[in-house]
């Protein structure tokens, strides 16, 4: 299991390289640089504009700009913030707390809906409830985040005022963007959870618990649901990672102050090293989380286990 966690970390190099690449370059394609900015909003003379350009190493070719910078990247040093003076590391550090905050939160929420609709949906196959519970999963998938945000701002904070409107430092005030993220979840998940009991639930291993007089609750929730974790735990491992990616219109939305924010702003003020720094923490990140997700099928099932200390290899 070791050797496959080393293997699947090494294969992050290339994919932290071609990510970088594409961002550094797409950055450098927009119009414009913090420059340009900077100079609408000091009053810059061209001559100070040209300072400015060689202080942060502009003029030169942007292979050059994106080689100096991994190289920097290889020393540990994700470079300096253009708009804050300070280090990417740091301000992304800050940040990350309150992402990771409301990514769990969202995926609390997501799994608590999904597994509720799924399994009710599977034990009431065909029947209207079995459709409502579909139909309701799909809710959240319909309903645009901002939108969904905003009406929930107007419900429970102005016309309830019973949870806070933005801001991550009042009590509750997770609860209205987590719900927000964690519906628009709900569907895939759902309907996997749902397709994934299906699958179990006329498995003779569970009529011989039913035969043995097992309450039908321990045999739903103990033996088909723990049969039907693996692809329900792919699915919910994806989402958690996404939203520690950022959900960008929702932190707008609450003026949440996580990650996804931070780089939005970065780009829009052409903070080259902040967006390019920020996205290769994230790509880091989500790299990591799928590693443990993938682990986590071997807790689930032995058999994955078995495969992993052979090497990925099957028995034969």
């Amino acid at each position: 299991m070791l050797r496959y966690a080393i293997r699947r970390l090494l294969q992050l190099i290339p994919v932290v390289i071609g990510v970088s690449f594409i961002i550094y370059f797409i950055m450098d394609l927009a119009p414009g640089d913090i420059v340009d900015i900077e100079a609408a909003e000091e009053g810059l003379t061209q001559e100070q504009m040209e300072e400015r350009r060689e202080e942060y190493g502009l003029n030169d070719n942007v292979v050059i700009r994106y080689a100096r910078y991994m190289f920097q990247f290889l020393q540990g040093d994700l470079g300096k913030s253009y708009t804050t003076k300070k280090p990417v590391l740091n301000e992304f550090m800050a940040k990350l707390p309150s992402t990771m905050k409301l990514a769990a939160a969202s995926a609390l929420v997501s799994v608590l809906l999904s597994l509720s609709l799924g399994i009710y949906g599977a034990l009431h196959r065909g029947s209207l409830g079995d459709n409502i519970a579909m139909v309701l999963s799909f809710v959240g998938l319909a309903i645009p985040n901002f939108w969904l945000g905003l009406m929930l701002i107007i419900v429970f904070s102005l016309k309830l005022g019973l949870l806070p409107s933005g801001g991550a430092t009042k009590a509750g005030a997770i609860i209205l963007p987590a719900i927000t993220v964690g519906t628009g979840l709900t569907a895939s998940l759902a309907r996997t959870t749902r397709s994934s009991m299906l699958d179990v639930l006329g498995q003779d291993y569970l009529r011989t618990e039913r035969a043995k007089g097992t309450p039908e609750r321990t045999v739903v929730l103990k033996y088909a649901l723990r049969n039907a974790l693996i692809p329900i735990i792919t699915i919910a491992g994806g989402q958690f990672a996404g939203a520690l990616g950022g959900s960008v219109l929702t932190e707008s939305v609450f003026s949440w102050p996580g990650v996804g924010r931070l780089i939005t702003e970065a780009v829009s003020a052409r903070d080259v090293p902040m967006v390019t720094g920020g996205i290769i923490l994230k790509t880091i990140i989500i790299g990591v989380i799928l590693l443990v997700i993938d682990l986590l099928y071997a807790v689930v099932d032995p058999r994955i286990k078995a495969r992993y200390s052979k090497g990925g290899k099957k028995r034969k």
